[in-house]
């Protein structure tokens, strides 16, 4: 069967075939400029989002889907600033209903088709940055900057390349083919085959609080355009990022001449657990979710009739044994651990260094001068309140406090966190990160995660067994990055070895203006699904090609 361009294809075509080549090429590159500068995105982008934001608080959200009659508001923003949007409810079998009936046609649009649409939402999406960033902002707590960047240029970049996966992946093979076989002195046989992408049926995605969109989108838009329908699950206290999501996906859908509840909302009670509910279903045949080890193996123990993708809890380690740039070194670490509070997947918690010290440019280090460098960094960088938050962002929720008032009862503190006034926001609840220094021998207390503004200093006998460590502690709990500093080759290639073995990403060392804890689309892999961090990869073939399958129907000529 031909497939008839759709017209968004046809307009987004040049996009996708930029993004098919970044795939491969694996250097950079970025289809969404990560700049909120007025130069970028015109005068009054910044205040017209800020307004559309505004203009959700208190009200109604404006979503027609199955539900609406019910209302849910779950939501309570890091900085204080009152919510209070309310978001239609329903349940899971009316929701996976309402999917379910908008499959075949979607199906039957075929590859091209669906991926003009989803293109089409991205650009949509795109024109609407500035109210994204602002929802990602006051659900997540990241500093504006940070959420115009990773909840809004950069989780576009990750829809992309999920959608240029999953395209190459959907055209490997013909739609068509001609078989033809001898058949000694007769007619040879004659057959003409059809190739049918069969989406596996209701995918559900189930958002975190973090990164509402960056983790969120790849799932969407990979299950979305290998044509699964998708219910988006939010976490409860970030609900507002994804709902703008779905109102324009809805929207765009049924300007493409689609059924808009290809993709619906599902904003959950409180106490409902309708993410449990919808995974169950019979009918959900994929799930993504991106949350705790708890929730994520519980995932991939019972939702036995789909395919799960997880990502989950790990311990990103850093080797420290020498280096050519100690005040690079610092900065970077610095950096890295004061970004959005430690309160990312990929923030380093265990830093390995030799108890008897390093040595750097500056001449030999002790434990505690290393260990004092990173905290001074992280000082510098937190010191004035009015800047420092722009960095910090607030404190996403209880747990982390939580954690902060447990971990200063174990070890001994190189840093202790603070609380910080914002300038901007007086009810939000921000800390500065705390460093703890620990001995090789506390496995109890470094072996676990502690999400959240709080690293350890872990004093080892030499970088042989600060290797050892990384390899049983990430080999046993996963780890979705890793770092070294080291001015010997050999060291840097036998903690590749390691890093490879316990199938973490590695970076060597940074001192400049690349950070551990971030990761660029078409370049960097996130996760590698060779650790019990996570399952999958974002993004890679393995990621998208279990969406569907192909089925093949065949009649002679």
């Amino acid at each position: 069967m031909t497939e008839t361009p759709h017209p968004c294809y046809a307009r987004h075509a040049e996009t996708l075939n930029r993004a098919l080549t970044a795939i491969t090429e694996r250097g950079y590159w970025s289809a969404y400029p990560e700049s909120p500068s007025p130069r970028v995105y015109g005068e009054t982008a910044a205040a017209d989002g800020k307004a559309a934001f505004e203009a959700y608080l208190g009200a109604d959200f404006p979503l027609d889907q199955p539900g609406g009659a019910d209302r849910v508001a779950t939501e309570h923003s890091p900085f204080g600033v009152a919510l209070n949007v309310r978001y239609p409810h329903a349940g899971a079998d009316q929701l996976v209903a309402a999917a379910s009936a908008a499959l075949p046609a979607w199906r039957d649009a075929g590859p091209q088709a669906r991926v003009g649409v989803c293109l089409e939402i991205l650009d949509r999406l795109h024109k609407n940055i500035f109210e994204l960033a602002n929802a990602v902002q006051f659900t997540s707590g990241q500093a504006f900057v940070m959420a115009f960047q990773a909840g809004g240029a950069h989780a576009l970049d990750r829809a992309l390349e999920a959608l240029a996966y999953a395209y190459a992946e959907m055209t490997r093979h013909p739609g068509t083919a001609g078989w033809e076989k001898a058949a000694g002195k007769g007619d040879p046989l004659r057959m003409s085959k059809t190739f049918h992408v069969v989406p596996r049926g209701v995918a559900l995605v189930i958002g975190c609080n973090t990164f509402p969109t960056w983790n969120s989108y790849p799932g969407l838009f990979a299950s979305l355009v290998t044509g699964n329908p998708v219910v988006v699950k939010p976490h409860p206290r970030a609900v507002l990022p994804l709902a703008v999501t779905v109102r324009y996906a809805r929207e765009v859908l049924a300007e493409a001449g689609f059924d808009p509840n290809l993709v619906l909302l599902a904003p959950e009670a409180p106490g409902e657990q309708l993410a449990s509910t919808l995974a169950l279903h019979p009918a959900v045949r994929i799930v993504d979710f991106t949350g705790s080890t708890e929730y994520g193996d519980w995932l991939e123990a019972n939702a036995r009739q789909a395919a799960v993708y997880t990502e989950k809890a790990g311990l990103n380690t850093v080797v420290i044994d020498s280096t050519d740039d100690f005040a690079g070194m610092c900065r970077n670490l610095g950096f890295t651990l004061t970004l959005y509070s430690g309160q990312m997947c990929t923030t380093s918690q265990n830093i390995l260094i030799p108890r008897d010290g390093i040595d750097t440019d500056q001449g030999h280090k002790s434990f505690d001068e290393v260990a004092g460098g990173i905290a001074a960094a992280v000082g510098k960088l937190t010191g004035d309140p009015a800047r420092g938050v722009e960095l910090t962002g607030a404190i996403v929720n209880d747990g982390v406090l939580e954690r902060l008032d447990e971990v200063a009862k174990v070890g001994s503190p190189v840093l202790e966190s603070r609380t910080v006034e914002h300038p901007s926001f007086p009810d939000a609840v921000v800390r500065t990160p705390t460093i703890v220094k620990l001995d090789a021998g506390d496995t109890a207390t470094y072996s676990r995660e502690w999400f959240g503004p709080i690293s350890f200093a872990i004093a080892t006998d030499s970088t042989a067994h600060s290797l050892e460590i990384l390899r049983s502690t990430v080999g046993e709990q996963g780890a979705l990055t890793a770092a070294v500093y080291a001015t010997d080759d050999a060291v840097l290639d036998a903690t590749e070895a390691a890093a490879i073995e316990v199938g973490v990403h590695l970076s060597a060392n940074l001192t400049g203006g690349v950070f551990v804890n971030q990761s660029a689309a078409f370049s960097d892999f996130h996760g590698s699904g060779a650790n019990a961090a996570a399952n999958s990869a974002l993004t890679d073939g393995a990621y998208v090609a279990n969406r569907f399958r192909i089925v093949q129907s065949r009649r002679h000529v």
